[in-house]
């Protein structure tokens, strides 16, 4: 198979996985009012639908990224997707919460090989310049267009079909995926195979994960200082504590190898990724969803469109501007102005009452949340993978993807602790409590864009160095300009 070939067709299932993985995150929201009336859901419990799937994806993202390292991007990407879908067809066939939510981990599970693995393809298949910023762009776009049009088919699916839909239709998606992996998807050899996966310090990340997250969510409805809230709080942060002694003391071969952070692209770069994921991927879905049925009565495929502004705006400026910006403009420039104005959208959202009007309810805000999440992406996906060499590429690629996720659902525990605890459907009181989760928001987003300063500055594709336009000799001993 010719290289160009074999770039695009790697391209096109990097981006494929990336589009089913972040998909499954944001369809679920739509659906969580006709779910928990189905199946019997606790309004309290209701959340670890959406966050079964994304704890177990962000507390393995890690391990999953070091698979690939080991045996292989055909092999894992194969069985991964293949797990996945079969996840799908059981959650999309549950009776009772419990199978729903244990699908749903399932689901977390096999894509935490998925993900690290699609951003490892894209790091060792293009070279550092335009022709990886440009395969970032569109992986980021597909990604940032299924998380809108998850809400968008969501609603639809939901309303005209059942919740149970949203879920089976992974496997019309996964298999077509898999028979082309399977056929165009070369072997690559690696030359870590005499390295051991880091099994111990995979699930301590898990388990500290889970139980931070878990922690927060209990101060939703109890005190801080309640045991229900503090030990999860307090066996989170031992886990913690001995994940970070087992990855800098024990372990021969370390899920995130220590010398890593010293790059400082990675470390403030995932930390930019952490107040990201808090505020674009699962909070946001996840409070608008509520917002547009709880407090303007929208229908599910009423919600769902009302998303499209969503999906449209970020893809555009996700695809189209932002990758030219880069050519100019530092990427910590446009990780700042993305941030403010995307803030600037929530705090807009956070006007929004029963009587609000959909233009200025919904798609105001709508333009500046998307327009900033567009130019926020990609920028913060080059700067942690710059400089990364080809061994470490699966390591970076899920600290990545954990730091979004975990980032994604932390954030949306965080955020419910702003929100009412007592049970009402007034949709006055409803909305004062969104409004205050909208603000939570915009807050972290003003967090991001004073760090984004703090992020390294990138050579410009734009812009040409004294080296670059200085004449050079051919072979011949001529003098040529580059």
């Amino acid at each position: 198979m010719r290289r160009g070939t074999t770039a695009t067709a790697t391209l096109a299932l990097a981006c494929a996985a990336q589009f089913i993985v972040i998909f499954d995150i944001s369809v679920i929201t739509v659906a969580l009012p006709s779910i928990q009336r189905d199946l019997g859901f606790a309004p309290a419990n209701l959340q670890w639908v959406v966050s079964g799937y994304t704890l177990a994806f962000a507390g393995l993202l890690l391990l999953g990224g070091r698979l690939a390292d080991l045996y292989g991007h055909k092999r894992i990407f194969v069985s991964a997707l293949t797990a996945f879908t079969a996840a799908s067809l059981v959650g999309g066939l549950a009776t009772v919460p419990a199978v729903l939510i244990a699908a749903r981990a399932a689901q977390g599970v096999a894509a935490a090989a998925l993900a690290p693995l699609a951003l490892t393809m894209l790091t060792t298949t293009f070279p550092e310049g335009p022709l990886r910023t440009r395969a970032f762009t569109i992986w980021t776009a597909l990604g940032l267009a299924g998380g809108a049009s998850g809400n968008l088919f969501g609603g639809i699916l939901t309303e005209y079909l059942t919740w149970r839909s949203i879920l089976l239709i992974n496997v019309p998606l996964g298999v077509p995926v898999i028979l082309v992996a399977a056929r165009f998807l070369t072997r690559r050899d690696t030359s870590t195979r005499g390295m051991r996966l880091d099994v111990p310090g995979a699930v301590l990340a898990t388990v500290a994960l889970i139980l931070l997250t878990f922690g927060i969510a209990q101060a939703h409805t109890h005190a801080w200082t309640d045991l229900a809230t503090a030990l999860p709080l307090l066996g989170g942060l031992v886990a913690l504590a001995a994940f970070v002694a087992v990855e800098t003391r024990l372990a021969p071969q370390p899920l995130i190898p220590p010398r890593l952070f010293r790059l400082p692209g990675v470390s403030r770069g995932n930390l930019a990724m952490l107040l990201g994921g808090a505020s674009f991927h699962i909070p946001m879905w996840y409070f608008l969803t509520l917002t547009m049925q709880d407090v303007l009565h929208y229908s599910a495929v009423q919600t769902g469109l009302g998303f499209l502004p969503h999906t449209v705006v970020m893809l555009l400026v996700g695809l189209f501007l932002t990758p030219r910006l880069m050519r100019f403009v530092q990427p910590r420039i446009l990780v700042a102005t993305g941030a403010l104005i995307a803030a600037a959208g929530f705090l807009w959202q956070s006007g929004i009452t029963p009587s609000s009007g959909y233009g200025t309810g919904i798609l105001g805000p709508a333009v500046l949340v998307s327009f900033g999440t567009g130019l926020v992406g990609t920028p913060v996906s080059t700067t942690i993978t710059n400089g990364v060499a080809s061994a470490d590429a699966g390591a970076v690629s899920g600290l990545l993807n954990t730091t979004r996720q975990f980032g994604g659902a932390f954030g949306l525990a965080v955020l419910l602790t702003l929100t009412a605890t007592h049970a009402t459907d007034a949709p006055a009181v409803l909305a004062d409590s969104y409004q205050r989760a909208f603000r939570g928001i915009a807050v972290i987003l003003l967090g991001l864009a004073a760090l984004a300063s703090l992020l390294p500055a990138q050579h410009l594709a734009g812009r040409r160095s004294p080296v670059e336009t200085a004449p050079s000799a051919d072979r011949s001993g001529r003098r040529s300009v580059q």
